[in-house]
Parts: structure tokens; sequence; C-alpha cells
């Protein structure tokens, strides 16, 4: 009775209205480049960028669900509040997309399983910026199907802020950001930890991460430095190896450390770092019983980068280098590595006032292991009648199997080391309308893959997944979005994907991941501000999947914001929906929150 009252209540604050939304402002946004920044509305692939007031709005509580909110995004989680998932763009896999945090690799040599393992906090996230399509030539492997930036940031000043929530299943969480600095040398201090004793038998999770980054301002540059630790333990009851098995259990680490320098020499720009990044997966088949059965995998990346830009008559021009040696030390998959160079280039025209725009680029990289890959592109948009552009870009782009995909053995699974890389031709056309209140966008896009990886069954009774080249894939969808700021006070967002993917030549196999995309996908958002200090945002997603049919999701928060002061109630799946995401794992039924933070400002 109490959760039913407390969903009318919210319901109704969503149609009370008395004040005024400031609407954001994304144009002035620099998309960054390895070495090319560009504008928002000069951007000539289809990005999308997830603001720092969004965020506070949103019903999301990690950075999986804000995910699940943009169209073209397929989030396929395990568990909720960012326990475990899967990262997918347009039916792409989750091995087949690169995550960043402020420019730094985060993805892992072991599996594209723990891409999402991230020592960032969604409160202590500035922006998120979303490139939908390939951009393997700027960012080189796993930029197969898009690429995802987390922008955090320092601020200038003293303050301290302490935040603190709970909800259903036991789940309590801590948070606190501190932040030190001048116009000159500034420094940003975040810890949280989660933790909720489970919604379903062996679903319990603890969630802790820490994360520390300065940054000195020199002349016409900067010296950024980051440093992060991210923990998760965690019950994972049938997320794996089959529905039946409901005693795993696994804990995950994830380190990042990176020293970055940018500045200018008048037309010319430098902009390089060095970082290391490392993971830690510790999975047992039973949590009460180890010794049946344990994996260790340790993975490390130590890496450089070097990129430059020049401006001249011509354009701007690009050039860039990165070194990368992946290291990996298991019990199951042995002791692995490889050395990646990669060399990056592109040249930006721009026509008749900045009109046209017109970008080539490629990137070649060699692998120690696999040999030589080559990844041209070509992007160009023109602007016409101020608010409207049309854009297109096409480019080819590969991905070199994971050690996972090589070496792995189970009684479930069996890797192969003769896997040969992925590659395929991305193209998308779009049109582009943006004025002060309005941002309408529709496009339709192709990816033609050649020998796709994937794991297979040759019948749906053999008990071990295989993995193999199943042969070419084919990929076409459109998708349409529009954001309209209807009034100071109501702000309402739209999105729809829609995707037809087929297999060719797969033989009369069974396939685990390739058809395992969202056929049709809705997102409604609706942002309404009401008695001054009031926000409501209700978050309406409809998710049609080829191989788990169709299902409706209703979230809802309701926030008060005042001077240093905020307190917020959340309500997910507010209708109760039953539903899976991958695998038959269900998902939480409703599921409330409270929470609750003060910032102190130190003089």
């Amino acid at each position: 009775m109490k959760r039913k009252l407390g969903t009318i209540i919210f319901l109704l604050g969503a149609f009370c209205t008395e004040a005024q939304i400031k609407t954001s402002d994304i144009d002035s946004v620099q998309i960054q480049g390895k070495f090319i920044a560009t504008t928002y509305k000069n951007a000539n692939q289809n990005i999308s960028i997830i603001t720092r007031d969004e965020i506070l709005n949103s019903p999301a509580v990690s950075i999986d669900e804000i995910l699940q909110q943009v169209p073209g995004m397929d989030i396929r989680r395990r568990g909720a509040n960012g326990v475990q998932s899967d990262v997918g763009f347009r039916g792409s896999s989750f091995e087949q997309v690169l995550i960043l945090i402020n420019g730094i690799r985060m993805n892992d040599s072991q599996t594209g399983h723990n891409t999402l393992n991230i020592p960032v906090d969604l409160e202590d996230v500035e922006r998120i910026e979303i490139i939908k399509g390939p951009a393997a030539r700027r960012f080189g492997q796993n930029a197969y199907a898009g690429a995802i930036n987390i922008i955090t940031k320092t601020h200038v000043g003293k303050n301290v802020k302490i935040s603190a929530n709970a909800g259903d299943y036991e789940t309590y969480g801590f948070g606190f950001n501190a932040n030190v600095g001048n116009e000159k040398f500034s420094n940003s201090l975040q810890a949280n930890s989660n933790s909720s004793q489970s919604y379903r038998y062996n679903t319990d999770f603890e969630i802790r991460n820490v994360f520390y980054q300065n940054q000195l301002n020199i002349k016409n540059g900067s010296l950024k430095m980051q440093a992060g630790f991210s923990e998760k333990k965690f019950g994972a009851n049938g997320f794996y190896a089959s529905p039946l098995a409901t005693e795993q259990y696994e804990e995950l680490q994830a380190s990042i450390m990176s020293v970055a320098h940018q500045q200018s020499f008048g037309k010319f720009k430098l902009n390089s770092n060095v970082y290391w990044r490392r993971g830690q997966d510790m999975y047992l088949f039973n949590r009460q019983k180890p010794e049946i059965y344990r994996n260790m995998h340790i993975g490390n990346n130590v890496g450089g980068e070097v990129n430059s830009s020049y401006t001249s008559d011509l354009g701007t021009t690009g050039l860039g280098v990165e070194l990368r040696k992946e290291f990996l030390s298991s019990n199951n998959l042995g002791d692995r590595e490889r050395f990646v160079t990669q060399v990056f280039f592109e040249h930006h025209f721009s026509f008749f006032d900045n009109k046209l725009n017109i970008s080539p680029g490629a990137s070649w990289a060699n692998y120690s292991t696999n040999g030589n890959f080559f990844y041209p592109g070509l992007d160009i948009g023109y602007t016409f009648f101020e608010n409207n552009k049309i854009y297109g870009n096409i480019s080819k782009v590969h991905r070199v199997p994971t050690f996972t995909d090589l070496y792995y053995t189970s009684k479930t699974e069996q890797g192969n080391p003769d896997l040969l890389p992925e590659s395929a031709v991305y193209a998308e056309l779009g049109y582009q309308y943006q004025n002060a209140n309005i941002l309408a966008k529709l496009s339709g896009f192709y990816r033609g893959s050649n020998n796709a990886i994937d794991w297979t069954k040759i019948s749906l009774q053999d008990p071990v997944w295989y993995s193999r080249n199943i042969g070419d894939t084919e990929i076409k969808g459109l998708e349409a979005e529009i954001s309209h700021q209807v009034f100071g006070w109501m702000k309402y967002t739209l999105g729809y994907t829609y995707l037809d993917n087929k297999l060719k030549d797969i033989n009369g196999l069974n396939s685990r991941y390739a058809l395992d995309n969202l056929k049709h996908q809705l997102v409604a958002k609706l942002q309404t501000r009401f008695l001054k200090y009031f926000t409501n945002e209700l978050v309406y997603r409809y998710n049609d999947r080829i191989n788990l049919g169709s299902y409706h999701l209703l979230d809802e928060k309701i926030s008060f914001n005042k001077n240093n002061f905020s307190v917020y109630a959340l309500i997910n799946n507010v209708t109760s929906t039953e539903y899976t995401e991958t695998f038959g794992v269900p998902m939480p039924q409703r599921w409330f929150h409270l929470g609750v933070s003060y910032n102190i400002n130190i003089k």
C-alpha cells in the first residue's frame, strides 16, 4: 500500500508547474577527439551528450542505467545498481564498444564483460559524450560500433559534498566529494560505497569507488592527473553458466592512473598522456564451496600516446601515435601478452563560411599477435538555413579477439585460438535540426561485418558454447530523436531505434549474442519543474528484443533542490514489470530509493 501511495504522489507531481527549467545549451560543448576538437553543433557524426543537469534529474542510480535512456544504446544488465552490465550500440556485441574516462581507455583485453567496471560513481560525472557509429580511426580497438567518454572535472573553490541514500532490499549508499583549489591548481577527491541484500536469492552486492583528479593550468594549456579504484563483490545467481547455477559469485576490481598534458603553441596543439589500467576478476561457481571451480584473472594495460594538430589555410591536420602493452595472468587463460602500435591521421576541411565540413582520416594498427590493420574513414556535413544540417560518414573497422574469445575453457564454454579478427564497413546518413528549444535528428545506418565472432552451439541441447567466426552479418537501422523545451518549466524527449539484423551462412549454428539485440526501442522522457525548488522526471522505455520478447518500463524521480541541500525520491520499474535483459536473469520489480545530499562551502 505504501508503494502504491508513493507512486500516485509522484505521478501527480509531474503535472504541478510553477517555475522554470533552465535549458541546457550544448552547442558550445567541445567534443575532444585525439587531436581535433569540435563543437557539438559542428560534429559530423551522430553524437549524444548527457549533461550534468540531466544526470541530476534522471531516475537512474548508476552509469549503465542512464545509458539505457539513450536511443540506440543497448545495456544488458544482470542485476541492478551497476553490478554487472554489457554495453552495446545498435546491435553490436559488448566487445565492440570503447569506454573512456576523460579520454583514457578502460576496456580490458580479458573480456568486454568488464568494460563498465570503472572507478567513478554516477553522482560524480560531469557529462557523458557518446559517439554512435565507428570511431576506430580516432580511438583504435573496441571503437567498432561506438565510443563513450565519461567526463569528470575539478572545480575551483573549497567545498565538501556529503550524500546518502537508502532503498528497498536493504539498499544503502554513502558518498563524499571534496574540491580544493583555485584557478591555477585544483583537486577533487570522490569516494562512494553502495550495498544491498538482494532482490532475489544470491544477488547481494557491495560496490566501492575512490577517484582522485587534479588540474594544473600552465601557459596555454594544462597538466592533469587522475587515479581511481573500484571494487565490486556480488552474488551472481544465474548470471553466466546457466540459470540453474544459483550459487555463483564474483569479485571485480578496476584501477586507473594517468597523467595528461595539453598545450597550444600558436597554430600548433599538443595533447599527450601516459596511463596504466589494471583489472582483476575472481569468479566462483559456488560461493559456499570455492574448491569446486575458481577463476582468477589479472590484467594490466600500460600505454602512452602523443597527438598533435596544426591549423593552416588548408584546414586542420591531426597526427597521433599510441603505444600499448596488454598483459594477462590467469589460471584459466594462461599468461598472455601483446603489444599494440597505432598511428592516427585526420584532416578537417571547411568551405563556404564553415557550412561544408569534410574530414577524411585513417589509422593503422599493428598487433604483435595478429598483424596489421587499416582503418580509413570519411565524415561530411553541410549546414543550410542556419539550423539545418545533413551529414554522412563511412568507415572501415576491425576487432581483434579478446583473450577470453581465444583461450577460455570451462564445462560450458570453449575458446578458439584460431579465431580471425572481425571487420566491418559502417555507414550512416542523417539530418539534424537545432535551435534554442528544439533538437531533432533522423538517421539511417548500415553495418556489414565479415568473420563476425560469436559463441555458438550446434544444437541447443549441447552443453558447451564454442567461440567461432560465424561468417557475415548485416545490420540496417533507422533512428529518430527529438528534444523539445515546450515551456520554461517543461521539456520532453522522444527517441526511437529500429534494427534489422541478419546472419549469413551461419550453417545451422545457434548464436549466443549475434541475435540478442533490440529490434524496436522507444525512449520517452518528461521533465517538469514546480513550486520553484522541485523537479520531476518520468522516463518510459519500450524494448522489443529479438530473442526475449517485449516489455514496458516506467521510472520516476522527484527532487527538491535549494541552496546547498537536495533530497530526492525515486522509483525504478513503477509498474513492477517482469522482464529480463540477458541470459534469462530476472530483473528487479518495483524498487524505491530515497537520497539526500548537502554541500558545505569552505571559505
